[in-house]
């Protein structure tokens, strides 16, 4: 299963990538679209989506910090969700569920037990801290997960021509936003940030990894000294160690405040 995504700078051309992929035959529960907006803006869209009163199997109402769910909009389902660090965003797509819930916010039980393991398999959880800042910046996203590259290349074309921005330019842009003060944090220890920068944004860009954010470090210890083997693996040679493992404690540190601002599920 492939990872088709963009970045966009309205909304109204996010809501037409995903009419277009409708229409093309992919299946509602494999796209998403995560848009922000005010709390006010979101009470008014919720009134106007019809409620779907027949509950499809992965669609159940979220609990936590959701604040509305199990509602049914062109054969998906309509979540409205607090991010810590972004604020109210809307969900459309049954993947929404799994996407606000690593990005975190608490996705109730009752979700995560009626989410389908085909549904969320594939999910870029290297990918989600790039959609957040994204959506920090009032932009929309889109997110699909296909499995043929035929559909992929129809997607991708669709995207283009509506100006999405692709994530990897997006990651640039959040990097580019991190960069002085990462630089001014590293010089202090008398490292050379221009030399070790790349090795310290991989470390980084490890730690914000969804599937281990917002856990005790020995938690994840194991997870980092993974991560720092598969950096050594792709650079042969390179002395990266402590410029890696200084850039994943900076990563943690980087998401830690909105961990610790995270609604618990009830």
């Amino acid at each position: 299963m492939e990872t088709v995504s963009g970045v966009f700078k309205t909304r109204d051309a996010a809501e037409r990538v995903v009419q277009d992929a409708a229409q093309a035959g992919i299946p509602a529960d494999k796209v998403t679209l995560l848009t922000p907006g005010s709390l006010n803006e979101v009470d008014r869209e919720m009134e106007s989506v019809p409620v779907d009163t027949t509950e499809q199997p992965g669609m159940g109402k979220a609990i936590g910090a959701l604040l509305g769910g199990g509602v049914g909009i062109t054969g998906g389902s309509l979540l409205v969700a607090l991010i810590p660090g972004v604020g109210p965003i809307t969900a459309l797509g049954l993947l929404g569920a799994a996407i606000v819930g690593a990005a975190g916010a608490t996705v109730g039980a009752r979700v995560g037990d009626k989410m389908e393991k085909s549904t969320t398999e594939g999910l870029p959880e290297d990918e989600i801290y790039v959609y957040e800042d994204a959506l920090r910046q009032g932009r929309s996203v889109v997110v699909a997960l296909v499995v043929n590259d035929e559909w992929a290349a129809a997607l991708r074309e669709v995207m283009k021509r509506e100006g999405a921005e692709s994530v990897d330019a997006a990651r640039e842009q959040w990097w580019i936003g991190l960069r002085s003060a990462e630089e001014s944090h590293y010089s202090k220890t008398g490292k050379n940030f221009a030399e070790d920068e790349k090795y310290y944004r991989l470390g980084f860009q490890a730690a914000l990894n969804a599937r281990t954010r917002c856990m005790e470090f020995d938690q994840v210890s194991g997870e980092m000294n993974a991560a720092l083997e598969d950096a050594k693996r792709e650079h042969p040679g390179v002395d990266l160690e402590d410029a890696f493992t200084r850039g994943y404690q900076r990563g943690r540190d980087y998401y830690q405040q909105r961990c610790d601002e995270t609604p618990k599920a009830a």
